[in-house]
């Protein structure tokens, strides 16, 4: 019997990671803000793939916050082998215009939630013989963007960080994965109160989450450094190292400045987002 903790896990990517996990016979550990949506994913789960599920309501930016996850996970140590930081999200809009707080609290959960988790969790996933940790970056880590300035920020920061403890665990027995995904069909613009150009955009490159999900969960268990799933966002990750910088970030800002009118190029597709 093993277990596996997933955060961000009552909707989108989360949910369908903890559907990959379960379908592998993996019981569940489940966090989330959504109190609701969580209990829901939980039934379904249980139901659909007979594992055991339990879940805590949690924000994660609380400064307490993963003291209070594993404390609430501590039952389960014994079997826990699988963790997944997969809590994020983002506000579109300028730096000047949305509040400070706003600002702050997306660093909480999107950098110091997955530090704070990844450190409680090492000690834990270092006593099996096989066990791993899958921290959620973005294709936005891979440049600037513009209106979207501190979520990418946070992102390029959880790559960068993934990769350098990947490579701190390389003798362990822990495999550490980065998953950077692109435009994907969740709540997360609803979240980040993307406008109705942007969405369109997004729309036309749109993965289901359980499309991503399940190349997340095989790079994972294949022992993948970066997953990012889908050609196009492969494509996207790696253009952006050939232009100047002011070229990309002028075409992620046409994609994310509140605005109205239509993005003039084609390249717009470039920078999309989880």
């Amino acid at each position: 019997m093993s277990y596996a903790l997933i955060t961000g896990a009552a909707k989108g990517i989360g949910k369908a990671i903890a559907a990959q996990l379960a379908e592998r016979n993996y019981h569940l550990l489940l966090v989330d803000i959504d109190q609701i949506a969580l209990a829901a994913t939980a039934e379904t789960l249980s139901a659909q793939y007979h594992v055991h599920v339990h879940t805590l309501h949690q924000d994660l930016s609380a400064p307490d916050a993963a003291q209070r996850v594993t404390t609430w996970s501590s039952t389960y140590h014994d079997l826990l082998s699988v963790v997944v930081n997969n809590a994020g999200y983002g506000i579109n809009g300028a730096f000047e215009t949305l509040t400070l707080p706003e600002q702050l609290n997306i660093i909480d959960v999107n950098i110091k939630a997955q530090v704070s988790l990844s450190y409680a969790y090492i000690p834990v996933l270092r006593q099996f013989p096989r066990a791993y940790l899958l921290n959620l970056a973005s294709t936005t880590a891979y440049q600037t963007v513009p209106y979207l300035n501190i979520y990418a920020a946070t992102k390029a920061f959880a790559l960068s960080f993934t990769r350098g403890l990947r490579h701190e665990l390389r003798h362990a027995n822990i495999s550490v994965s980065a998953l950077s995904p692109g435009s994907t069909d969740t709540d997360f613009v609803n979240r980040a109160r993307m406008g109705s150009r942007t969405r369109k955009i997004a729309d036309r490159f749109n993965m289901t989450p359980e499309r991503v999900a399940k190349i997340a969960i095989d790079g994972l268990f294949n022992g993948k450094a970066e997953i990012v799933p889908g050609f196009t966002n492969k494509l996207n990750a790696w253009l952006p190292k050939f232009f100047p910088k002011a070229f990309v970030e002028k075409i992620a800002g046409g994609i994310y400045e509140p605005r109205d009118t239509a993005p003039d190029t084609v390249l717009a597709s470039g920078i999309l987002l989880k």
